[in-house]
Formats: C-alpha cells, structure tokens, sequence
C-alpha cells in the first residue's frame, strides 16, 4: 500500500522559504516542526507497515498531527 506524505513540504509546498526562514529563527516554530515531524513518520510508518494498534491510540496521533499542522499553518500565514 503507497502511503501519502504528509511532511509541511509536502502539505505547504508554496510555504517552503518561510518554513525554512521560520526554522532557522523561531524557536518555538521549530519545536512545533520537530514535533510533527516525529508523528507524521510514526503515522505513516503504521500505515504502510500495517503494525497493528489500537484505533484510538491511532486516531489520537493522527489529531495531535493535525493540531500541531493547524497551529504551523497559522504561524506560516502570519510570516508570508
């Protein structure tokens, strides 16, 4: 099964200078970016390798990923 990236590049692809000018000098938007980063490679490593979990352990990564990309995004549209 093909698993769909979700990395901010991916997602943001008209964002990509100012996720990198927002790496380089926001500490917290870094954070935020490592963060998501770490739970959307624990998302797709669970969906491509079909490891089995329990659906809420699985949906509550999956809506901590969308928070931390909501708050990202709002911090990519207040830069640009």
């Amino acid at each position: 099964m093909a698993v769909e990236h979700h990395d901010l590049h991916h997602e943001f692809p008209e964002y990509k200078e100012t996720i990198h000018k927002l790496k380089t000098g926001n500490s917290h938007f870094s954070r935020l970016f490592d963060e998501y980063h770490v739970a959307t490679v624990e998302v797709e490593k669970l969906e491509g390798k079909g490891i089995p979990v329990g659906d809420t352990t699985f949906d509550d990564l999956k809506k901590k990923r969308l928070k931390l990309k909501d708050e990202l995004y709002s911090m990519l549209r207040a830069a640009a």
